[in-house]
């Protein structure tokens, strides 16, 4: 590990005595490093161990969180005397780092900066805000179904190849315009390519400099993975706490921190639980989440992908996510294969911040009749499947109609996108989403052809796309 990474050094020297895969069993005769303290080991200290546990008076047992080729029995192994820690300070922005600390961008070397251990106590209940506050993101099925809270946790739920980090890369798009925050995009376990990916867009849309991008990647081992969100959460505190910012905190994906977690236990030799998670997995995701809160300082908003196995919603990993989250926003393959984009179920979609109380009497009961129209509508589907839209009652065909308009509605051109599908992104504030969905349920569009409400961005682009004289009654199949 180099000797920019802020780690402090000692003198408690020891060697190994055991290599197992990333596990690696160390000597000490002095005295014993404390649990969570890092050891150094190779040339230039350059294999990185975090202890996990004290074997007896003179054994420690870590995970290593670098590759472990060269490591062997006997070799020597300096304590560092101190946790993993994360360089925090405005000389981060801007800047991608790895779970080190170290800068990944190949830009100037980092300056001007504090080092943080990554193991920190969430703030004290006495210091939390009470306020409820809507967080707008300016993507119109989220503002109007399913509202995110300012100093919350949102859940993206989907399988793979839905759209997860689209979402959550348009809405680093659209927070740029909304709030004068930090975001800080942290990636577990997913794809190398995606950040490079998303690092140049950054770069690109000029929204770099109020960002900072952490990574541990879907090639690094499990103790690596395991850290990287602790170590995205010290620099978030920084500027909530010190520089009394909001941040946008995006985790892409914390079902890889879960998964991290399961292999750092399952090598460590703890007894698996139910389908193989670790015994910890509750107790380990409330230490990373409890974390994300709104101060009176500030507030730390944080909008994370989860990644569902086999789209199943009864997993523990989805099961255990779910009751942190003040919001959850489902991704839907079947939405996806319509080509309604974004593909969020509005039915499975929920807020806490869905109340009157909050959003409003208006907002509340326009999103309680677009649910109610939309169920309407998945239950009629098989008649029409079996017998055809004629055989519905005029009542229940007016029903399908407002509907498949909503549905329509509800889609969005996105900035992200506009290089794959040719429509200039949109950004929509809330008062143009609820006027828009407030029309089409009074029936104003019933005449319009479907395709005029689809991949707009308010209600008056339908207008202006359909021609006079073509909206008499003109309907798609």
């Amino acid at each position: 590990m180099p000797k920019d990474s802020g780690q402090p050094s000692s003198a408690n020297v020891g060697s190994v005595v055991a290599v197992r895969g990333s596990v690696v069993d160390v000597r000490f005769d002095e005295h014993l490093p404390p649990i969570y303290s890092l050891l150094r080991a190779g040339d230039e200290g350059r294999i990185v161990i975090e202890v996990l546990a004290q074997r007896d008076a003179h054994h420690v047992r870590g995970i290593a969180l670098t590759p472990t080729q060269g490591l062997a029995r006997g070799t020597v192994v300096d304590d560092t005397g101190g946790p993993l820690q994360a360089p925090v300070g405005k000389a981060i922005l801007s800047r991608m780092f790895d779970v080190f600390g170290r800068t990944i961008d190949r830009e100037v070397p980092l300056a001007d900066v504090e080092w943080r251990s990554v193991h920190r106590a969430p703030p004290p209940l006495a210091r939390r805000s009470t306020r409820s506050e809507i967080f707008e993101t300016g993507i119109k099925v989220i503002d109007v179904l399913a509202p995110l809270e300012r100093g919350g946790k949102a859940g993206l739920f989907g399988g793979a190849g839905v759209g997860k980090t689209v979402l959550l890369t348009e809405m680093i798009h659209n927070m740029i315009g909304h709030q004068e925050g930090v975001s800080i995009f942290c990636g577990i376990g997913e794809r190398s390519r995606e950040g490079e990916e998303l690092y140049r867009e950054m770069k690109e849309a000029g929204v770099l400099p109020g960002m900072v991008m952490v990574f541990g990647q879907m090639n690094e081992p499990p103790g690596a993975r395991f850290r990287v969100g602790h170590a995205a959460l010290t620099m978030a505190e920084y500027f909530r706490d010190d520089q009394h910012r909001d941040v946008l905190l995006l985790i892409d994906n914390i079902f890889r921190f879960i998964q991290a977690g399961s292999e750092v236990s399952g090598l460590m030799g703890q007894m698996p639980s139910r389908l193989g998670y670790q015994p910890t997995m509750g107790t380990e995701l409330a230490a990373l989440e409890e974390r994300i809160a709104n101060t009176d300082s500030g507030a730390i908003t944080s909008i994370q992908a989860v990644y569902v196995p086999a789209d199943d919603f009864t997993d523990p990993a989805a099961v255990h996510t779910f009751s942190h989250l003040s919001a959850s926003i489902v991704l839907s393959r079947k939405r996806a294969s319509e080509g309604l984009f974004p593909a969020i179920d509005p039915l499975e979609s929920s807020s806490k911040m869905a109340t009157p109380g909050i959003v409003g009497e208006r907002h509340y009961g326009l999103a309680q009749e677009i649910r109610r129209t939309l169920a309407q509508y998945a239950e009629l589907k098989d008649i029409i499947a079996m017998l055809g839209l004629e055989q519905l009652s005029p009542e229940d065909r007016k029903v399908v109609g407002r509907a498949r308009r909503l549905e329509r509605f509800l889609t969005q051109p996105f900035f992200t996108t506009q290089q794959f599908t040719g429509h200039q992104g949109k950004l929509v504030s809330l008062k143009d989403s609820l006027d828009g969905c407030e029309r089409i349920l009074r029936d104003e569009f019933k005449d319009y052809p479907e395709s005029a409400l689809y991949m707009i961005a308010t209600i008056d682009e339908a207008v202006a796309r359909t021609k006079p004289g073509r909206a008499g009654g003109a309907h798609e199949p």
